[in-house]
């Protein structure tokens, strides 16, 4: 019998309204919205539920996406519904220690707060993300090496999705390079730092700080990490991991890979949005990709 993963996504797929439906019909939601907001001492479910602009910047989307997903998993987790495994793609990490009973839910919110704040501020002028569609890993990251100013992989989504990061100029040229080099497209990101690049050094080193504070246990069930594609069977290498994160590549396409080759048929993508089951597919069409997002979702998993 096949494992079943369960994957979280990045910020990027954030929307108003998104774990109201799970806030309003299961306790263990509104237990983990409540935690988010006395941890972080930020509105969560305001940014979550109404109509605001705080939900797309950065410092608060974080929480605001960590919070809806440790709920929904929370739900899932009552009813008895458990991984074999599990990995989330960058700030997605984070419910996964969730998930791998990893840090509790206070620790990780006063975490990500920070994180989220850190990431924001590193370097809020002249920065760029592109995703760059078509092109294989080795030639895009030739490209970056080559080219002048600060460039490289930010993450390996999937066959034929890379996305790079850095200063504004450096990504324009290489993207420029990377297109004339046999790129079906280069598609600028709307973000608001070059996350995933040595501009996000700063922020790495100043959650460090915080993450020195938390109490981390051995994982229940094992977690890949973001930047070294690899099981994660006990504590120690935690905090250095999701340090390096912040600006290092985020091997999706490899923890992906990696899974499947452990076993895995099933992946549960937890959270709002599709990101995750449309990467997946990408990689292997002989796995099954189902999404919790709204609660009639609850139904796939019957």
């Amino acid at each position: 019998m096949g494992k079943t993963a369960f994957i979280f996504p990045g910020q990027g797929s954030q929307y108003v309204g998104m774990g109201k439906d799970f806030y309003e019909s299961y306790p263990e939601a509104q237990e983990i919205f409540d935690i988010a907001e006395q941890a972080s001492g930020l509105p969560v479910k305001e940014i979550c539920f109404t109509e605001n602009e705080k939900i797309n910047i950065t410092e608060y989307t974080q929480i605001a996406m960590l919070a809806t997903e440790i709920a929904l998993w929370k739900v899932l987790d009552a009813k008895g519904i458990k991984a074999d495994i599990t990995a989330g793609l960058s700030l997605g990490e984070y419910a996964a220690l969730a998930a791998a009973h990893v840090l509790e839910p206070e620790d990780l919110f006063r975490i990500i707060k920070c994180r989220g704040k850190y990431m924001q501020d590193a370097y809020q002028v002249g920065g760029a993300m592109t995703a760059v569609l078509g092109l294989d890993g080795d030639t895009i990251r030739r490209v970056c090496e080559e080219t002048e100013g600060i460039v490289s992989v930010a993450n390996y989504n999937c066959p034929g999705q890379i996305v790079i990061s850095g200063e504004q100029g450096a990504v324009n040229a290489a993207a420029e390079k990377l297109a004339a080099a046999g790129a079906k497209r280069c598609v600028p990101l709307k973000v608001s730092g070059p996350f995933h690049s040595q501009l996000m050094q700063k922020a790495g080193q100043q959650l460090a700080d915080e993450l020195a504070k938390a109490d981390f246990k051995a994982p229940q069930i094992p977690y890949i990490s973001n930047v070294e594609a690899t099981l994660v069977k006990d504590s120690a290498p935690v905090a250095d991991l999701l340090i390096r994160q912040v600006s290092g590549s985020v091997c999706w396409q490899q923890t992906i890979e990696q899974m499947i080759a452990m076993g895995v048929t099933t992946f549960v993508e937890i959270g709002p949005g599709k990101s995750l089951t449309g990467f997946v597919k990408k990689i292997s069409r002989d796995v099954t990709c189902i999404n919790i997002d709204k609660l009639e979702d609850l139904e796939k998993l019957a």
